[in-house]
């Protein structure tokens, strides 16, 4: 058989074979005379073996542990031990499902910002008609990006403050108001009068276990300055005001 007979007996490609020649799954014949390669019974055994155990989810180094003699692992190993990562990998997708049904089945449906936490969704779902604001949706963007980037323990402590800090119509009312007062500076200067006013109705939104410790807020790290970046000059000293007035009423 010529390469293209074997490829189509054994359902490959010819660049398959190729493949597998250059890899040294499948024994390469000698030249004839006339220049071509001369496939027999033993070749396509051996492809056609090849292509079961891919089929099954090995991979070719794993294919060639089975096919080489003297590799270690006979047939059954290799086998059990993808019966195994397969298992693992049923388990991985059934909790993946699971999260998402959560979210698809979730009150208020998957938010913008989605996919979050279904703790988080509900949080920001009941607190869906504070993102008319744009301040409010940046601040919404900002916390799905926290919860992502957090460890586990501290993004539960972030949902539970953050819950704390809404829930009540009282706290809504008074964030509502805070999130006015940043929009209607979006084209203001730093030194606008409306920016102390803002900052103190911001402070008075942020319970204490959201930040309950706050540091050096003059010494600005990379995610500061990119979050100050994206705002406009009024609402960054702002936001820079609120954390000098937290800081100093949490000493």
């Amino acid at each position: 058989m010529r390469i293209g007979e074997l490829a189509a007996a054994v359902g490959v490609t010819t660049r398959a074979v190729r493949h597998y020649h250059h890899l040294g799954l499948l024994p390469e014949p000698e030249r004839r005379a006339n220049g071509y390669r001369e496939y027999g019974l033993r070749h396509a055994v051996v492809l056609a073996r090849i292509r079961r155990l891919t089929e099954l989810g090995l991979g070719l180094a794993e294919v060639r542990d089975v096919l080489a003699e003297d590799a270690g692992k006979d047939l059954v190993e290799v086998l059990t031990e993808l019966d195994e990562d397969l298992a693992r990998q049923e388990e991985a997708i059934r909790e993946r499902r699971a999260r998402l049904r959560v979210l698809l089945e979730a009150e208020g449906g998957v938010p913008a910002e989605g996919p979050v936490s279904p703790e988080l969704a509900a949080l920001f779902s009941g607190t869906a008609h504070l993102s008319d604001s744009p301040m409010a949706a940046k601040d919404r963007e900002i916390i799905a990006f926290m919860e992502t980037a957090m460890p586990e323990e501290a993004r539960d402590q972030l949902v539970s403050s953050l819950g704390a800090a809404f829930g009540s119509p009282e706290a809504v009312a008074r964030a509502h108001e805070a999130y006015a007062l940043l929009d209607a500076l979006a084209g203001a200067e730093p030194d606008d009068p409306r920016v102390a006013e803002a900052a103190r109705a911001l402070a008075d939104c942020i319970p204490p276990e959201l930040f309950p410790e706050v540091g050096d807020v003059d010494q600005e790290h990379s995610f500061l300055r990119a979050f100050y970046d994206d705002l406009a000059p009024a609402q960054a000293e702002v936001i820079r005001r609120t954390l000098r007035i937290l800081s100093e009423e949490r000493r």
